[in-house]
């Protein structure tokens, strides 16, 4: 059951709003100085725990798609693309919903595939071909 304090990452996880935390911080790149002056960037802390509607398998696929965002159970991603901090926010908040839905996914398991018949007829006489090149080599007679 879904709490209406919640935000919702879509097909069906979401995290309660107590389990994210938004830092504002100073934005890199250019902008001169307002970018100095003025914290648009943001940073979002998430507690790992509280995302419901992923399996323990895919809580292991979202830690390590996280890799050094991860620290101690709590994501952090940053966002400072915009000079809105609102949008950044938002940003941050569809990045993470990205990264949860790759890892409650599945990967693909590879599908082995067989060479075909024309690659290995080709393999083959060419293999022939350098087989008899080299035994030519040593065929030579020097004492007649």
């Amino acid at each position: 059951m879904k709490p209406a304090d919640c935000v919702e990452l879509g097909h069906g996880r979401w995290i309660p709003k107590h389990a994210i935390s938004f830092e504002a911080i100073r934005a890199s790149g250019p902008g001169g100085q307002h970018v100095n002056k003025v914290a648009t960037a943001v940073r979002m802390r998430v507690v790992l725990e509280h995302v419901k509607g992923l399996n323990t398998e895919s809580r292991e696929r979202l830690v390590s798609l996280l890799g050094k965002r991860e620290k101690e159970g709590i994501a952090m991603l940053r966002s400072g693309a915009s000079r809105s901090p609102q949008t950044n926010r938002r940003t941050a908040i569809k990045r993470f919903a990205d990264l949860v839905h790759a890892a409650a996914s599945p990967p693909v398991k590879r599908k082995p595939t067989a060479p075909t018949r024309s690659s290995v007829r080709k393999r083959l006489s060419d293999k022939k071909h350098l087989s008899t090149k080299k035994r030519q080599r040593g065929e030579r007679d020097f004492e007649s």
